[in-house]
């Protein structure tokens, strides 16, 4: 018990009055106010501010219409061949093709805000992007594919990963994880991205290349995956389960082996890149939109994508961006009435240099909550760039000062708020040490 909960009554009253006082007596004398957005245009050091409208307008997402009308003749002719069967999220999610475990790592999350979370199985705990195995990135969950927060009456969570089979040889293929999750029991399963192409009696599909999946938005039936320049638009209303022993090993013809099997895929339907001549999708033009991570918000009258920069300390300005998810004008949000056109970010923030390696970002309507590497000594941490340290979420206003909010476990990647539960969910890639985890913001 502290001393002022052993106070009487009143006199805590008068204590907390006192208090009170003092600390508007010093705001005033040293100046302090709420936080307000920096419009001069400059570059803060501290503040998480707006750009001017001229620097705004040049964060644009350009489609690829010639993908839409090929994508979809592709995929009506795979499907018309019988060598694949349409399936559900919650098909592959209660397959138990994978099961996973309880919490089984230390995560460094402030236990004030009630986390909780889970962990892969023992395999995709252990696999590595660096030696012929997998990395997990993005999540997202049915929390954000639909405002009740269930798909077909299931909570389920949803992981993206890049293969790879060295630091130099990362990014060659892409899969998602579905997930169900009853608190005691995660039963989940893998997916490969693939690219439907050809038609008629050739048509087929071959494995997603050149992708990192840095992160991932399920909105409706489609699938949003960030993937640096490029935006990839998947449709889960086409996810396949392979039927013939022709194409139950996706992507052969692209070296996958027979170690990286999948039984099920998903196609892509759209694209978006953010410089329209750029060769290659994993280059972000400086001044241009970079997706380094990706979240939802539904807190306005338009839904928004919210994409987050990575970039190593001192390089550039990292940014956040606010993508409208608008039916009749903006991104492919649904099946009728969307225009497949340019869209152009409603804001963009700069990040100050305060919050390093930012490799999550969400928002909750209020706050926005980024998750990167901890300032210098935090918590007695003399090296927080060590790849063991744990990562730190901060938290802001935007105009405001990001402020740690709790630290989280090491090499945490995006972040996803859950608006019917209030939690802030995020998953880690640091090699056995992988967990998926949520906290509640508002618990404190």
């Amino acid at each position: 018990m502290t001393t002022s909960e052993r106070l009487p009554v009143v006199q805590r009253a008068r204590t907390l009055l006192l208090l009170l006082v003092l600390s508007v007596v010093a705001a005033t004398l040293t100046g302090v106010q709420p936080a307000t957005a920096n419009t001069s245009g400059a570059q803060s050091t501290t503040t998480l501010d707006p750009l001017p409208a001229a620097q705004r307008n040049t964060y644009k997402l350009h489609p690829a219409p010639a993908d839409l009308d090929t994508y979809g003749a592709s995929i009506r002719a795979v499907e018309a061949t019988g060598n694949v069967t349409r399936t559900s999220p919650a098909a592959v999610a209660l397959s138990r093709q994978h099961v996973g475990r309880p919490l089984c790592h230390g995560t460094g999350l402030n236990g004030a805000y009630l986390y909780d979370g889970f962990c892969w199985d023992a395999g995709d705990d252990a696999t590595s992007a660096w030696s012929g195995g997998w990395h997990p990135q993005g999540l997202t969950a049915s929390h954000d594919a639909q405002p009740g927060g269930t798909v077909d009456g299931h909570h389920l969570y949803v992981a993206s990963w890049y293969y790879g089979t060295g630091e130099t040889t990362r990014d060659q293929f892409a899969r998602v994880s579905f997930l169900k999750s009853t608190g005691t029991d995660r039963s989940y399963g893998h997916v490969m991205l693939v690219k439907p192409k050809n038609t008629g009696a050739s048509a087929t599909f071959e494995a997603v290349t050149n992708v990192h999946a840095d992160g991932m938005v399920w909105y409706g039936n489609k699938l949003y995956v960030a993937n640096g320049g490029e935006l990839q638009v998947y449709d889960t209303q086409y996810l396949w389960r392979m039927e013939s022993t022709a194409t139950d090993r996706v992507g052969i013809a692209n070296g996958v082996s027979s170690a990286r099997y999948h039984q099920w895929a998903l196609p892509m339907v759209a694209r978006y890149v953010t410089v329209p001549a750029e060769t290659n999708v994993r280059t972000c033009a400086d001044g241009k939109a970079c997706l380094g991570s990706l979240s939802l918000d539904r807190s306005g009258p338009v839904d928004h994508l919210v994409s987050g920069q990575y970039l190593n300390p001192g390089s550039r300005t990292a940014h956040l961006a606010r993508w409208p998810l608008n039916d009749a004008t903006d991104l492919l949000a649904s099946d009728s009435g969307a225009t497949f056109g340019i869209t152009t970010a409603t804001a963009v923030y700069a990040v100050p240099p305060s919050v390093r390696r930012v490799q999550g970002v969400a928002t909750d309507g209020t706050h926005y909550y980024l998750a990167g590497q901890c300032p210098d000594g935090y918590m007695g941490d003399a090296d927080t760039s060590d790849a063991l340290s744990y990562s730190c979420i901060f938290r802001s206003l935007p105009g405001g000062v990001p402020t740690v909010l709790t630290r989280s476990p090491a090499q945490t990647q995006n972040l996803s708020y859950a608006p019917s539960s209030g939690r802030l969910w995020g998953l880690n890639e640091q090699t056995n040490h992988r967990v998926v985890f949520s906290i509640l913001p508002s618990a404190v």
